[in-house]
């Protein structure tokens, strides 16, 4: 199973966590779609997002089986040193190989591979950990969807931001 998971921050205080999992690397056919909401989030603290971050993608993950990657929104690691970000955390935390993709660029993250998709023009930017890198690029590359930001991924960021 493959998922793929954002988390959106509610202007009244808390979390809306997103889920959405296929059975085929490209996200072709979307399985299951989930949302949950968390009511409290740890304030944000600068080097410490993951702190925020992983309660919610631990809420909604709770109960899904047999899962093999893990897709997030943001980076895996920040530096080509290793230096973890919320990937390498999730990584640690479920067990499971994570693709990270970033829509802005990081400037210490020199590491993260350069996708463009569709007729786009800016890239997106994809780090990993428990998969090789430029594999990971390629299955971003190759998920369903014509634009930038695959299919899945503009459905699970819809998902968690729906009825702000």
């Amino acid at each position: 199973m493959y998922a793929a998971v954002d988390v959106y921050y509610l202007p009244s205080g808390g979390a809306r966590a997103a889920l959405v999992l296929a059975s085929d690397a490209a996200f072709a056919t979307i399985a299951a779609e989930k949302t949950v909401l968390v009511g409290h989030v740890a304030p944000y603290q600068p080097g410490e997002f993951y702190r925020r971050e992983l309660p919610p993608m631990r809420a909604v993950l709770a109960g899904v089986d047999g899962l093999g990657l893990l897709i997030i929104d943001g980076y895996v690691t920040l530096d080509p040193d290793g230096r973890p970000g919320l990937g390498a955390y999730a990584r640690a935390e479920f067990g499971v190989p994570v693709i990270g993709v970033a829509k802005t660029r990081f400037a210490p993250a020199v590491h993260a591979i350069p996708v463009v998709r569709g007729n786009a023009t800016r890239p997106l930017y994809v780090t990993a950990a428990g998969i090789e890198p430029a594999a990971a690029a390629g299955l971003i590359r190759a998920m369903a969807g014509d634009f930038r930001l695959p299919d899945a991924l503009r459905r699970v960021d819809s998902l968690a931001r729906a009825d702000q």
